[in-house]
């Protein structure tokens, strides 16, 4: 229900406004005088504000600066007589929303503030879409905690504020979008149009005219004019997806934009000028296309101002975990069943997988065992069977334990030098050890069937291994029992 405030010193008005505006269903508060409507706006909510114009005290010309200063988006309706419609004009250009003459018709009236609530609606149902991408693609809500990642949200941090150009390269899944709105929704322009274009989806002529756009009768189905993507990102970002996929001809026009942040529009002489901030990305490394001479240099070094290479997944196998859960989350939100989790024989599997598809293939693997899995755990049975299929392991000499190949970056253990591992004695179970404990580091904690899951051993020597490491004061042990629960020693929680 909408809410709407009424200020009139006139006490007829007030009731005749209330009593008609209230049969629309909307909850009505008035106020005998602007002072009195100030002090309503401070304590309630409102969507519009129906004000006469000449009132003793503070008039309604005051009455609008002090709610524009105080709410800018908040509509404002002004009532006047007719001999004072000048001054309705004025109110006007300062940023009323609308006036209504009186005596009024009750449907104008109706029709007037019906609109000034609907549109105060979409106004503010754009702001909260606004905020919730700015806190979406905040660079902190990228997911990954890599080395390589590390280094990816410095230089977002760092570049973001700035207007420079920015090339994002990587392999197709790798999330060169998402880097390009984090980079868009972390800077000054971020309250402005973020506009992609993927360059590899349209024809020569058809991406000239969607960059540029076209003048009516520009050519045969060009019925009315149409702003290009340049002019929609005024002041804003556009996103050139796939660059690499661009035409020669069409990348000597894109050049010309870059550099002097002007064009004509197809079929047109009228020379358009704009302020955009353009982020490129390509799956392909541009400078080896260049010097097969399929890029142009000049366009390549306009663009490779600021250069980030994203990782494949397979280069950053700690990140799995963190993504899998993520995902994971997402899509169980989504089906209603919120208390899955991954089972860690799964997991093991998506940490051997070299995802060739990267973070989009790790996505729809998820969805897909999230709505084939029969119960609230992702078991080995719900992934696709290349997954599933076993890889290669090695033996060291004089031991019956399998070690990690160099093809299996996605299970390696927590390494030596870290604290936790220093605890460890050298034993035969000792690199079964490490693999857990990154594990616990990834997931949070572990229980025994995890343990002897992930190490496929049974369940009683799995847990001789993690009472071990619970007396060296790695792990920490919470709960009795089969819910015995391990975590980080570090990571306890101090007694109060």
């Amino acid at each position: 229900m909408a809410n709407i405030l009424i200020v009139d010193d006139e006490r007829n008005y007030l009731l005749v406004l209330d009593d008609l505006l209230t049969d629309e269903g909307y909850s009505v508060i008035t106020a005998e005088s602007a002072e009195r409507g100030l002090e309503v706006l401070r304590e309630h909510s409102v969507d519009a504000v129906v004000t006469d114009m000449k009132m003793p005290g503070m008039d309604g010309m005051t009455f609008l600066d002090h709610v524009h200063a105080a709410d800018p988006d908040l509509p404002v309706i002004m009532m006047t007589a007719y001999g004072t419609v000048e001054k309705a004009v004025e109110a006007m250009k300062k940023g009323a929303y609308d006036y209504i003459l009186k005596p009024f018709e009750n449907e104008e009236l109706k029709l007037v503030v019906r609109k000034a609530v609907e549109h105060h609606h979409l106004i503010r149902r754009n702001h909260d879409l606004t905020q919730a991408l700015q806190e979406r693609y905040r660079f902190d809500n990228i997911i990954g905690k890599s080395a390589p990642m590390q280094r990816i949200y410095d230089l977002i941090e760092r570049v973001a504020p700035t207007k420079a150009t920015v090339l994002i390269t990587g392999e197709s899944g790798t999330g060169k979008e998402l880097i390009a709105r984090a980079i868009h929704y972390n800077s000054p322009r971020k309250d402005r149009s973020f506009i992609s274009v993927n360059c590899g989806a349209l024809p020569e002529n058809l991406l000239e005219s969607e960059l540029f756009g076209h003048e009516r009768g520009a050519f045969s189905g060009a019925v009315a004019l149409r702003k290009g993507r340049f002019e929609l990102a005024h002041q804003g970002t556009l996103f050139l997806d796939e660059i690499s996929e661009m035409s020669p001809s069409l990348q000597v026009k894109l050049l010309r934009a870059l550099q002097e942040m002007a064009f004509e529009r197809v079929g047109g002489s009228e020379t358009l000028h704009v302020d955009v901030r353009v982020v490129a990305a390509s799956n392909r490394n541009l400078k080896a296309e260049t010097t097969a001479g399929r890029f142009r240099s000049d366009l390549y070094y306009r663009l490779n101002v600021v250069h980030i290479t994203l990782p494949p997944l397979r280069e950053r196998p700690e990140d799995i975990p963190l993504l899998a859960d993520h995902f994971l989350k997402k899509y169980a939100r989504e089906t209603g069943r919120e208390n899955f989790r991954i089972h860690p024989e799964a997991l093991r599997y998506l940490l051997d997988y070299p995802w060739p598809g990267n973070i989009r293939e790790l996505e729809n693997t998820i969805e897909r065992a999230v709505i084939l899995a029969a119960e609230e755990v992702i078991t080995p049975r719900d992934l696709p069977q290349e997954i599933r299929r076993p890889r290669p392991s090695t033996v060291e000499a004089g031991s019956t334990e399998p070690v990690l190949s160099p093809r299996e970056p996605g299970i390696a253990p927590m390494p030596e030098e870290s604290d936790l591992a220093r605890r460890l004695p050298h034993s035969p179970h000792r690199h079964r050890q490490l693999r857990a404990l990154e594990l616990v580091r990834s997931l949070g904690s572990v229980t025994n069937r995890d343990y002897s899951q992930l190490n496929d051993i049974s369940e009683r020597q799995a847990l001789r291994e993690l009472n071990e490491m619970v007396d060296l004061g790695v792990l920490e042990r919470i709960g009795k029992g089969r819910a015995s629960r391990y975590v980080l020693q570090e990571n306890r929680r101090p007694t109060p």
